[in-house]
């Protein structure tokens, strides 16, 4: 017989991961490998699904929030964020999303952005933020990859920022992502 969290751990990963890959409009499959962070393993291993939050109300815009460190999807210092987005007029693009996502962290506060690695289909930057609300992070890292039919945005927020190895743990999942 197989323990319930045994059942819970394969049900959290298929629930995060559905995002990526559940709306009507959206093909493509966007796969990662979340053991590259441990906290974010931790996370999954844990059975803890009240530390993920789903939101598929506008098809077009599929978000997944994952709790890395903190309390619930409303208290977190720690998150990664998992975005399925139909391509529309404001982003077709991985360049164009960047482009959007830095005039909305510059209507909230001061952030310098910096390009980490970008090809034809993918683009993986870093936002720094100064002097923000308190529910704002600090810092985040990105990597936005284009699909045939949609974009998908893979986020790591921190609140009070990232440890060096947090960063390099980061963007080692971020370079796993592929395409299915």
């Amino acid at each position: 017989m197989r323990s319930t969290k045994a059942l819970r751990l394969p049900a959290m990963i298929a629930a995060a991961l559905l995002a990526v890959s559940a709306a009507p409009a959206l093909a493509d499959k966007l796969v990662f490998d979340h053991r590259l962070y441990a906290p974010l393993k931790a996370v999954f291993d844990s059975g803890a699904q009240e530390m993920i939050q789903y939101n598929d109300k506008n098809p077009a815009y599929v978000t997944d929030l994952i709790v890395v460190r903190g309390k619930s999807p409303r208290n977190w210092t720690e998150a990664m964020i998992i975005i399925a987005r139909k391509p529309d007029a404001k982003a077709m693009t991985p360049a164009d999303w960047l482009a959007e996502l830095k005039r909305q962290a510059a209507a909230k506060c001061p952030s310098e952005f910096a390009v980490i690695a970008e090809d034809a289909g993918s683009v993986t930057f870093e936002r720094r933020s100064h002097g923000c609300p308190s529910d704002y992070p600090q810092s985040a890292l990105y990597r936005i990859v284009q699909g045939k039919p949609s974009l998908f945005l893979l986020g790591a927020m921190s609140k009070d920022g990232f440890t060096a190895d947090a960063r390099q743990s980061w963007l080692a999942l971020f370079a796993s992502a592929r395409l299915d």
